[in-house]
């Protein structure tokens, strides 16, 4: 037979096979992918066969991951049907499945000794989490003199259980690399959602303390409590994901005001044409407001007017204001995470738009309006008793 890999002539001991597994699974300077492409060779070697290779199992098909030899259907990237691999009886076992050989061991009918032609064949399923990854095989064009040993067959299981820790740390790894990332992501949105009602809450105090007014004092609690739904609302979200799970009817004008009051507005002004009700959730929609107005307010100036009203064709709504607007090589980047055009800002604000909008199955675009300033559309949504629509 041929042996892959090339280093050595005659087949190497037990002894030795195992203590080349050792050196190249503790290797630490070499990735996973030579470390597997090594061990498909000492493989080879230390079994007297032709191929090795990896696979990947999914949805009834069987990927080769890597190999080592030259068949040609054996080879990084090729696939089949699983019912056409020797594969497909190997994950059903405990144990490595042997096949001395195929033409007079039950295989010469089976699909996958026709599409393969493989006499001699080992291989042991690649377990990540409970479930079937793949498997890690052995294989020879020619049969074999002697049945596959005890040993042989453990040290392909080996093998096997080697690649299946692996993985599951590259899937750790990946994991907590995830949670890192949503923390971080979350953590930028806590800070900046929670901006607004502060700032309301410190200009109110202060004012409070100037004149004693209770107004003053009631739209602090006003702010307080925006807060501490705030808070809820993005504990939710950071447990939940951006599922909605349920919506309700929301007099759009109502919530509008509601949101302008807890948004330090200073000098600008908001006009509402419209009466419509929508279907949303209720505090994941005060949250695009809020940032909508923000926005407005941050990159339109202290005197900046900002419209809402809904679209012509009564499947959306927007939201625009008079000041210098968005530039158009900037309006396909604004809603990724952090992406700011101001000085000053996170660059999260609209990105949590986007993130509602998706949220609720509705669709954002952003554009100009007709004085030039920003203008925000967002279509697919639902409206409910809608007067004369404004565009």
């Amino acid at each position: 037979m041929t042996v892959s890999g090339g280093e050595e002539s005659e087949r190497m001991s037990e002894n030795e096979a195992l203590r080349r597994m050792y050196r190249i699974t503790a290797d630490t300077e070499r990735s996973y992918e030579e470390k597997v492409r090594d061990l498909l060779q000492v493989g080879c070697t230390y079994l007297d066969v032709e191929i090795g290779f990896l696979t990947e199992i999914t949805e009834g098909q069987q990927y080769i991951v890597e190999a080592s030899g030259d068949h040609e259907l054996l080879q990084p990237g090729e696939s089949c049907p699983l019912s056409e691999a020797y594969c497909r009886k190997t994950i059903e076992l405990e144990d490595a499945l042997t096949v001395q050989h195929a033409s007079i061991d039950g295989w010469e009918n089976d699909a996958a000794y026709e599409r393969f032609g493989l006499e001699a064949y080992i291989g042991a399923k690649v377990v990540l989490d409970d479930e079937v990854y793949g498997t890690f095989c052995f294989a020879d064009s020619e049969p074999r003199e002697k049945p596959f040993s005890p040993m042989e067959e453990t040290f392909v299981e080996l093998m096997a259980e080697w690649v299946s820790s692996q993985l599951f740390q590259q899937r750790a790894t990946e994991r907590i690399k995830q949670q890192r990332d949503q923390l971080e992501e979350f953590a930028g949105i806590v800070s900046h959602d929670l901006r607004n009602p502060i700032n309301v809450a410190q200009g109110y105090l202060d004012l409070a303390e100037k004149t004693g007014d209770p107004e003053s004092f009631q739209q602090c609690r006003d702010a307080l409590d925006r807060m501490n739904e705030m808070i809820d609302e993005l504990l939710v979200l950071a447990r939940e994901g951006q599922e909605i799970s349920e919506t309700e009817t929301i007099d759009l004008a109502a919530l509008i005001e509601e949101c302008w009051s807890l948004v330090s507005t200073h000098d600008a002004t908001i006009s509402v044409t419209t009466n419509a009700t929508i279907k949303a959730d209720r505090g994941r929609l005060q949250q695009l407001f809020e940032n909508l107005f923000r926005n407005a307010i941050e990159h339109g100036g202290k005197n900046v007017t900002v419209r809402v009203g809904t679209l012509s064709a009564e499947d959306g709504i927007y939201i625009e204001d008079d000041g210098s607007g968005i530039p158009e090589e900037d309006r396909n980047q604004i809603f990724e995470d952090g992406y700011s055009t101001g000085e000053s800002s996170t660059g999260f604000g609209l990105a949590i738009v986007n993130q509602i909008v998706e949220a609720h199955g509705w669709e954002v675009c952003a554009t100009h309006s007709a004085d030039g300033g920003a203008r925000f559309e967002i279509t697919g949504v639902t409206l409910i008793e809608c007067e004369e629509p404004q565009s």
